[in-house]
C-alpha cells in the first residue's frame, strides 16, 4: 500500500499522531514489541518509522536532527515531490499532531496497526474476489490462501496492548497472597481450577488460570479421557469448560462423558457400547440421568478439525459470549490436540517452527484471558524404541518450544497398554498376566514440569472402557 493510490477508508492522520509523538518526547519502548514499518500505509511514513527505529536503538532516542541524518540519500527528492516538504520540514510540522503524548502514545500505535489490519481485509478480499471470478480458479486453494493470509493479519492484531501489564512486586504480592487465602478458606489447597483428582490438586493447585499446561502420551494411552473427565469435574465444581475437539465427534465425547458420569452411580456401562446403542434396559434409566446431568453443566464442546490458532482463539471468544448469558465465565479451555491444529503459512512447513507459533500463541491466549489452557499432545514413536516406555522431557526436544512455553508439562502412561500388546510364553506368560491384573486399571500420572511446584508421578484409577479418572485409591 502507498500513497500513490488512493485508498477507501485511510487516515493518515492516525499515522501522523503516532510519529509526532515518537519524534516529541514519546517512549519508543511503549510501540516496539508491536509496531512494525509494515503496518504504516503511507511510503513515507514508514521511512520514518524505520529511521526512528534505529535512532533509537542507536542512541537510545529520536529527534528530527537524529532521524533527519539516517534517512537515505534519495528521501529528500521523494518528500520533496509528494509534499512540497523536506524532510525535516515535514518532520517538524508533525508536532502539530502530537496530541497523544506519552500516556496514550500505545493505544494511538495500535490504531495505526487496526488501520493496516482493516484495509489489509479490504485488500485480501478485493484479490478473492478477483480470483472468485476466475473460472479455472480453484475453490479450496483460494480458501486456504485467504485463511492464511488472514490469520497473519490476525497474528498482528494479537500482539498490541491489550491488558496492563505492569504492577507494583507489591500488588503482584497482593494478588498472589489473595488467592492462597482463598484457597486456605476453601480447605483444599486449590489456587486454580480442581482436577477432581485430589493427589494431584495437592501437588499442583489446580489447573492454573493463565497457564499452559500440556499433557502428552502415546496414542491410546488416555489423553482425551483424562482431559474429559477432568473437563466434567472442573464443570461440577462451577467451573465454565471448553473443550475444542479436532479429532473426535461430539456425540462420541458426550457417549464417553455419559459413561463416566454414570461410573459414580455404580453403573459401568462402556462408552463404546453407548455409541453402537448396546445397551440394557436396567442401565438405560441410568444413562438418562447421567445424560440430564451432562446437560446441566457449563462445558461447550467444539468438534471441528483443521483449525487455525486464530480460529481456536475466536472459538474460545464465542464461547465465552455464550458463557456471559448465563452469568458463567469461560475457565478451562481444553484442546485435542496439537497435531491436528492447522499450521499458518508463515514458516512454509518447518515443523518445529510451526508447534513453536501454536504454543506461544496458546499460551498467549491464556495470559490474556486469564483462562487455565490445557493442550493435549501426541507423542512421537521414539518413546516406543526404550525399554523404559515411560514419556519424559527429552521427548519434547524436536517438538518446538513446548517445553519452553508450556507452564506445566504432565505425561501419561500406562503399562497395561503395552502388557496387552506383549508376546510371551512360559513362566514369562504368567508373569505377564499377573503384572497385568495387578495394573489394568493404574494410570500414571507424571509431572514432568512445573514452575511453582514439585516434579512427582500420581497414581489414578482409570476405567479406560468407561472413560473414568478418579483417585488411586479407589478400586
Amino acid at each position: 500500500m502507498t500513497d500513490q493510490s488512493p485508498i477507501t477508508g485511510y487516515v493518515p492522520e492516525l499515522e501522523q499522531i503516532v510519529l509526532g509523538a515518537l519524534l516529541f518526547g514519546g517512549d519508543y519502548r511503549k510501540v516496539m514489541s508491536f509496531l512494525r514499518e509494515d503496518h504504516f500505509v503511507h511510503d513515507l511514513h514508514r521511512i520514518l518509522y524505520r529511521a526512528i527505529v534505529t535512532a533509537n536503538e542507536r542512541f537510545g532516542s529520536a529527534t528530527v536532527p537524529s532521524v533527519a541524518k539516517l534517512l537515505p540519500d534519495d528521501t529528500a527528492t521523494v518528500f520533496s515531490s509528494k509534499t512540497g516538504k523536506s524532510p525535516a520540514a515535514y518532520m517538524a510540522s508533525l508536532s502539530d499532531f502530537n496530541v497523544a503524548g506519552n500516556h496514550s502514545l500505545d493505544r494511538a500505535a495500535l490504531a495505526v496497526v487496526e488501520q493496516w489490519a482493516r484495509l489489509k481485509a479490504g485488500e485480501l478480499a478485493a484479490s478473492m474476489h478477483a480470483a472468485a471470478n476466475d473460472p479455472n480458479s480453484d475453490p479450496r486453494k483460494l480458501i486456504q490462501s485467504l485463511s492464511s493470509d488472514l490469520d497473519l493479519v490476525s497474528a498482528e492484531m494479537r500482539s498490541g496492548p491489550r491488558r496492563k501489564t505492569r504492577m507494583s512486586l507489591a500488588s503482584a504480592a497482593g494478588n498472589a497472597f489473595a488467592s492462597a487465602r482463598e484457597a486456605a478458606q476453601r480447605g483444599r489447597g486449590l489456587t486454580g481450577i480442581t482436577w477432581g483428582l485430589s493427589d494431584v490438586n495437592r501437588l499442583t493447585g489446580g489447573m492454573q488460570r493463565r497457564d499452559l499446561t500440556l499433557i502428552g502420551a502415546r496414542p491410546s494411552a488416555g489423553k482425551t479421557t483424562v482431559a474429559l473427565s477432568t473437563a466434567i469435574k472442573a464443570a461440577k465444581a462451577g467451573a465454565g469448560v471448553g473443550f475444542i475437539s479436532l479429532e473426535m465427534d461430539a456425540d462420541k465425547l458426550a457417549a464417553r462423558a455419559v459413561s463416566d458420569i454414570a461410573y459414580d452411580w455404580h453403573v459401568k456401562v462402556p462408552y463404546a457400547d453407548i455409541i453402537r446403542g448396546q445397551v440394557s434396559d436396567d442401565d438405560l434409566a441410568a444413562l438418562e440421568n447421567a445424560t440430564k446431568d451432562l446437560d446441566r453443566l457449563p462445558i461447550i464442546i467444539e468438534e471441528q478439525s483443521g483449525l487455525s490458532i486464530t480460529d481456536i482463539r475466536v472459538k474460545a471468544e464465542m464461547m465465552m459470549d455464550e458463557f456471559a448469558k448465563s452469568n458463567q465465565s469461560l475457565d478451562v479451555l481444553m484442546i485435542d490436540h496439537l497435531g491436528l491444529i492447522r499450521a499458518s503459512s508463515r514458516y512454509s512447513g518447518n515443523r518445529v517452527h510451526e508447534i513453536s507459533e501454536m504454543t506461544a500463541a496458546l499460551k498467549s491466549l491464556a495470559r490474556e484471558y486469564g483462562i487455565a489452557v490445557v493442550l493435549l499432545s501426541q507423542l512421537n514413536r521414539a518413546v516406543e524404541s526404550r525399554d523404559n516406555k515411560r514419556p519424559q522431557l527429552s521427548d519434547l526436544r524436536d517438538s518446538g518450544s513446548i517445553e519452553q512455553d508450556a507452564d506445566t508439562i504432565i505425561f501419561l502412561y500406562r503399562e497395561s497398554y503395552y502388557l496387552e500388546r506383549e508376546k510371551a510364553s512360559g513362566e514369562r506368560e504368567q508373569e505377564r498376566t499377573q503384572r497385568l491384573i495387578d495394573c489394568q486399571n493404574t494410570l500414571e500420572f507424571i509431572i514432568s514440569k512445573q514452575r511453582n511446584g514439585p516434579l512427582e508421578t500420581v497414581e489414578l484409577f482409570a476405567d479406560m472402557a468407561c472413560g473414568a479418572i478418579r483417585n488411586g485409591a479407589r478400586m
